[in-house]
């Protein structure tokens, strides 16, 4: 691929003002996103690289990059060419009114999984209770879920398990830059893992996402993020749920909750699966979108 950098290095002064980058740059991504998206991508950049906003551009309309600053740029959007997400170039994201590092040893989290959390908040802190609440998180990735339960329920202790050590360090390390106290686990839910404690809520976005669906997706998810984490066979689409379900008839406490993300075409079956293993009020909630998202069931 041509980088720009030379082109602009070689042109006057004036026509590496960030405006005219904006431009030329937004330009070249419109190759593989649509303009607002481009947009979009290309103010991240500038505002993540150099703390410029809308706001300030709109007041300096001139503001220029010197070299240093429109190789770093040039090299970002390099990155973006081949399709690698945005939250991957800059190697963060926003979730929950929180930052969250990430990197491609986890997923990127979706706003589908705010709404989970959400959910879940407003509904532990609708019990008013001040008892203490054991919550679990299965398969936590980078910790997003963990992390925001316990930053927003502060009489909450948090545990969360993952199958792969590198998601589970850059899970502590999104702990420890937000604040809260999270015991992250290395452990496998399809090999029916040993805890001592018990919960009041397990929570889990587990992998859903079936096989022959991978022709519907943007080569931005297929080509980075990890397919482990995300996709599952055709023939056993339910496999995580079926052992997190049996995995919590013996580890909830009396009333505990079972909060799910699901597959927009598997909603009803993952609650009758609930239901089957003898949680009732077993109900599928759709998301802001109106599709199947999420299943709560009750021990």
């Amino acid at each position: 691929m041509l980088l720009i950098i030379s082109y602009f290095c070689s042109m006057k002064t004036h026509s590496n003002s960030i405006r005219e980058l904006r431009r030329h740059y937004a330009a070249m991504l419109n190759e593989i996103y649509d303009p607002n998206e481009s947009n979009t991508i290309v103010m991240m950049l500038i505002e993540h690289y150099f703390g410029f906003n809308r706001i300030s551009l709109a007041l300096n309309p001139d503001l220029c990059l010197n070299e240093d600053e429109l190789e770093k740029l040039d090299h970002a959007v390099s990155e973006l060419m081949t399709n690698r997400p945005i939250q991957y170039v800059i190697g963060e994201t926003e979730f929950c009114d929180m930052q969250f590092e990430v990197n491609g040893n986890v997923l990127i989290p979706r706003p589908e999984t705010e709404e989970l959390v959400s959910m879940i908040s407003s509904a532990v802190k609708s019990q008013q209770s001040t008892d203490t609440f054991n919550i679990l998180d299965i398969g936590t990735g980078s910790g997003c879920i963990a992390i925001s339960l316990a930053k927003l329920l502060r009489n909450s202790e948090v545990t969360a398990i993952d199958i792969s050590e590198n998601a589970l360090e850059v899970a502590r390390r999104n702990a420890l830059s937000n604040g809260v106290a999270v015991d992250f686990i290395l452990s496998d839910i399809l090999s029916n893992p040993h805890l001592t404690k018990r919960f009041d809520i397990i929570v889990s976005n587990p992998p859903y996402v079936c096989e022959s669906e991978k022709k519907t997706m943007r080569a931005n998810v297929l080509n980075f993020e990890p397919s482990t984490a995300l996709f599952v066979d055709d023939n056993d689409p339910l496999i995580f749920y079926r052992h997190i379900i049996r995995f919590a008839g013996n580890n909830l406490n009396p009333n505990g909750v079972v909060w799910f993300e699901v597959n927009e075409n598997f909603g009803e079956e993952t609650a009758e699966l609930c239901r089957n293993n003898g949680f009732g009020n077993a109900a599928v909630i759709k998301d802001s979108s109106g599709k199947d998202r999420f299943v709560k069931a009750t021990r």
